[in-house]
């Protein structure tokens, strides 16, 4: 994302910030909530309307001009906190039409995320995102399914969202149902993603751990108070069971690795006797 975007996005975050907390601290987990949801809703309707997302992020015409296209497009179908946010979104000067659609989706994230957040259930959301894209990389009929681009947007939130149903939060449902419909990755690298936004909003790095076998609840929080104590903020520490490590852990964070499983060492082995 050039320049020009990264301001246009900080704009239309800080006007998300206002319209939110604008609301009264009882409706403010409803409006958030409903304007990550409509968020979602203008993007759909953009991707469909080639015009109208290209007449939005139209740098050669005045930004007044794309505020008031937005209110006479909008108004009455989203609520005024999300209109708000579109107003602004439409009069800053963006790089390209894409980024201005995928900074809508991220702003969609960060409500849905302050929603779950207002409801503490923000850690929940952030272990549920990891575990389906566990769940999805694990089977591969279900990742197919997801991916494919054949399958219309609606049938794979369909299929998603029997999955789910009763089995994560109301925020954690609506997020992946969103992604399934836009991929722009593999469907367990999407849910990643989330996953580590969710992180992100709560200020905690994220590790992938897998392990030879599975940890106990005293093991891992061991491990998260050691990366914790490494990396000099808050580790949250999610573990998938591999069992060709043979033994040990992979710890990763970030682009780094921290390869203490049998099975590295043992390849660590081979390459020097090459």
């Amino acid at each position: 994302m050039y320049a020009a975007s990264r301001e246009a996005l900080t704009q239309t975050r800080a006007a998300l910030s206002t319209a939110l907390g604008s609301v009264s601290a009882g409706a403010g987990l409803a409006a958030a909530a409903q304007t990550g949801a409509e968020l979602f809703s203008v993007v759909e309707t953009l991707d469909d309307q080639r015009t109208l997302r290209s007449a939005l992020s139209d740098n050669s015409t005045t930004g007044t001009a794309r505020e008031s296209l937005a209110e006479q497009v909008f108004d009455g179908k989203v609520s005024s906190a999300t209109l708000a946010v579109l107003k602004v979104a439409a009069g800053q000067d963006w790089s390209s039409t894409s980024d201005l659609l995928n900074s809508l989706v991220l702003l969609g994230r960060e409500s849905l995320l302050k929603a779950a957040s207002d409801q503490n259930q923000l850690d929940a959301v952030e272990d549920e995102l990891f575990r389906l894209g566990r769940i999805v990389a694990g089977n591969a009929n279900l990742e197919q399914a997801l991916s494919d681009r054949s399958v219309p947007a609606k049938s794979k939130r369909d299929l998603l969202s029997k999955l789910l149903y009763g089995k994560v939060t109301a925020v954690t449902e609506a997020l992946a149902n969103q992604a399934v419909g836009r991929l722009k990755s593999a469907p367990a690298d999407a849910f990643d993603e989330l996953a580590n936004l969710a992180a992100a909003q709560r200020e905690t790095v994220v590790a992938k751990v897998r392990s030879a076998s599975a940890l106990t609840a005293e093991q891992s929080d061991r491990l998260a108070a050691t990366l914790t104590r490494t990396y000099g903020k808050p580790v949250t520490v999610h573990v998938e069971v591999d069992p060709e490590l043979l033994s040990g852990l992979v710890v990763r964070v970030g682009d780094e690795v921290i390869d203490g499983s049998a099975a590295g060492r043992l390849a660590a082995l081979r390459k020097s006797l090459t």
